[in-house]
């Protein structure tokens, strides 16, 4: 039990809350809305452990269903509250990528991954269950809009293998990276920053 596992847990609960909110804006019934909190909260780890070849974590840990569970019944219960204080789903999104990237990094890492490819799945883990939950929702994933989102996550997950190799403590890692990825995020929504786009060719 360490930092790395409660942070997925509590990323797993964040997901799963911003994949209830997203059925909830629909109208959904609340079969759809526990549905959307759960294929958001596994989608990206789930992918994940495929890559690396594992069976994902939520199979064997029941810890991770029940963290389903509790942010679906907490989107249910505080619906009202959780729109006044969040205004969209930017916040616990934001929260998601940053607790998966580093969870994602980290556990790369562990099975072996190189550098390279733990920054890759690691942004991967965080971005994917997002993409499920707006693709489901009919909505553009928020990773193929104009905004900052997955590069986010890339430097994040930069941050936590340069720190890694540097040997520093693993929670105070976790904590700088996955605030790291939660900054960017939170400061490009309220500035309206992006990345520079690529013109479309010119039709003849």
């Amino acid at each position: 039990m360490n930092i790395i596992y409660y942070s997925d847990l509590l990323g797993t609960m964040v997901f799963a809350i911003s994949g209830a909110m997203a059925a909830n804006r629909k109208g959904v019934d609340i079969f759809g809305v526990t549905f959307m909190g759960f294929v958001t909260a596994i989608g990206g780890g789930s992918l994940r452990d495929i890559f690396l070849n594992i069976r994902p974590v939520w199979v064997e840990d029941k810890n991770y269903l029940i963290a389903i569970f509790v942010g679906v019944l907490l989107s249910i219960i505080v619906n009202k509250q959780l729109y006044n204080f969040a205004k969209t789903l930017t916040l616990f999104d934001a929260m998601g990528i940053g607790f998966f990237t580093v969870v994602g990094t980290q556990k790369s890492l562990d099975y072996g991954s190189t550098g390279m490819a733990a920054i890759v799945l690691g942004m991967f883990s965080a971005s994917m269950g997002g993409v499920i939950r707006d693709t489901l929702m009919n909505e553009t994933p928020l990773i193929l809009r104009k905004e900052i989102y997955a590069s986010a996550c890339l430097l994040g997950a930069l941050l936590f293998v340069v720190l890694y190799h540097m040997e520093v403590n693993r929670n105070i890692n976790t904590f700088c990276s996955a605030l790291l990825v939660f900054l960017i995020r939170i400061i490009s929504v309220k500035y309206n920053l992006s990345l520079p786009s690529i013109p479309p060719p010119k039709r003849d």
